[in-house]
């Protein structure tokens, strides 16, 4: 623009729109990529997942479900399931965040995301490179690629020896558990209880209580079952209000530097 010419009456709204537009238009945040943690850890410092006799709720089980146009169904029976194809792995973009189920993705921890496996299950997974294998609680749903079968825990990744490669080929079985009640089509299907310990010694369990009642904003009491080397004692919190609220109360009990608990239903 030349020296003392004047912008024309029609530019001056626009410029103004701009100039406040500039002023007033929120920064783009970067994307959040997802990796390994600054702490890395050795595979013998990961252990197998323990397979319990969990119920499988409706909670994450919904079937069919749809992702990015492709409809899945949730298996109805795995009794037989054995299946090979490629693993990856996820960490730091969801660790802490809520799993398909409801609980607290822990990187650390041995489980994974599976896009038909009924939720939770309890799988050994196989690196079909090296023969090292892994246990894992299945309580996530995943990966939406078309060439993945299974997505792990970092933990379970390094445990297997593929962290640093990003992929490699599995095999995942499915272990069979006696006792376990798939209440899917039942209401009101999520967990109303954590379990937090179970003790030999009443005053264990009634001191662990103490702690967490001022910690936590839902009811904590001890309960006593009878068990093969007499009677123990077990701390549970609940019950709750719904699935959100559990969580709630897992969060919590991380914070206050408590493992997150078993749910129960």
């Amino acid at each position: 623009m030349k020296p003392g010419r004047a912008l024309p009456a029609l530019a001056l709204p626009g410029l103004l729109a701009l100039l406040l537009n500039a002023c007033t238009a929120p920064p783009e945040l970067p994307e959040v990529s997802d990796g390994a943690p600054l702490k890395s850890i050795h595979p013998d410092d990961v252990a197998d997942a323990v397979p319990r006799p969990d119920p499988i709720l409706s909670l994450g089980n919904k079937s069919p479900y749809t992702v990015n146009g492709v409809t899945y169904e949730v298996l109805a029976d795995v009794s037989h399931y054995r299946e090979q194809g490629i693993a990856s792995w996820y960490g730091t973009k969801f660790d802490g965040q809520k799993t398909s189920n409801g609980e607290i993705f822990d990187l650390y921890q041995a489980t994974a995301a599976h896009k038909t496996l009924p939720i939770p299950c309890y799988a050994r997974v196989t690196n079909l490179r090296n023969g090292r294998s892994i246990i894992v609680r299945i309580n996530d749903r995943g990966p939406f690629h078309s060439d993945r079968l299974i997505d792990l825990s970092y933990g379970a990744a390094v445990k297997l020896g593929y962290m640093e490669h990003g992929t490699a080929p599995v095999e995942v079985e499915v272990l069979q558990l006696a006792g376990v009640d798939d209440r899917r089509d039942a209401p009101g299907g999520y967990y109303r209880y954590l379990q937090l310990g179970a003790f030999g010694s009443l005053s264990s369990a009634q001191r662990l209580q103490a702690e967490l009642e001022p910690l936590l904003g839902a009811p904590v009491f001890v309960s006593e079952v009878h068990s093969g080397d007499g009677l123990l004692y077990r701390v549970r919190v609940g019950p709750v209000a719904s699935g959100d609220e559990l969580v709630a109360v897992q969060e919590q009990l991380q914070a206050g530097g408590y493992q997150a608990g078993q749910p129960l239903p």
